[in-house]
């Protein structure tokens, strides 16, 4: 009878040592966050760096994640001098991210459903300005990478300049609402 219970305590540790969730560092120098915004005229594209983040696993299994990304590292890649400064110095301002106010940004992983093969669909809160609103994308695992493409409407953060469903007659000065998120996280 003791070496029944015994086994079956043992057997009890095992089985919750491999059902506990293992927390893996992002490392943020490896990893990149690159973006596209799109206007009627054209595109600008840039990077903005993760200062720090985890994803968990049970097992190979995603079952969340954790991430910051320092709003004061925005950068447009897509031109260059003087242009990119201005760029640059508007996308900081109040009128888009605000990052003197607001230098971080947060996404938070809330529901992980498994597609197989590595692919999840996650429900997330995403945090920009103070506000948070739900986002719903892809995520590809392969070895120590995790990467996704998806699709933000910055006028859910109240970033509305030169939004066409908020003002009128912009013609060709119109930006959209939606703008793109290509991330490669290393762990």
């Amino acid at each position: 009878m003791k070496n029944l219970k015994t086994i079956a305590i043992a057997l009890f540790v095992a089985v919750s040592t491999i059902a506990t969730a293992q927390s893996k560092k992002v490392d943020a120098s490896k990893s990149t966050i690159n973006w596209v915004g799109k206007k009627v005229t054209g595109q600008h594209s840039g990077t903005v760096n993760i200062q720090s983040g985890n994803l968990i696993f049970k097992g190979k299994k995603l079952t969340g994640g954790t991430f910051v990304v320092d709003m004061t590292s925005l950068t447009a890649t897509d031109i260059k001098g003087e242009y990119a400064a201005k760029l640059d110095g508007h996308l900081k301002a109040d009128d888009f991210f605000g990052t003197d106010k607001y230098p971080t940004s947060k996404l938070v992983f809330k529901k992980i459903a498994s597609k197989g093969n590595g692919v999840y669909t996650v429900t997330a809160d995403l945090t920009i300005k103070d506000v948070t609103a739900p986002v719903k994308f892809d995520i590809t695992v392969k070895g120590d990478t995790a990467t996704t493409t998806f699709k933000v409407d910055r006028t859910k953060y109240g970033i509305k300049y030169n939004s066409g469903n908020f003002f009128e007659n912009l013609g060709d000065k119109t930006i959209n609402d939606d703008f793109e998120l290509t991330v490669s996280l290393k762990f």
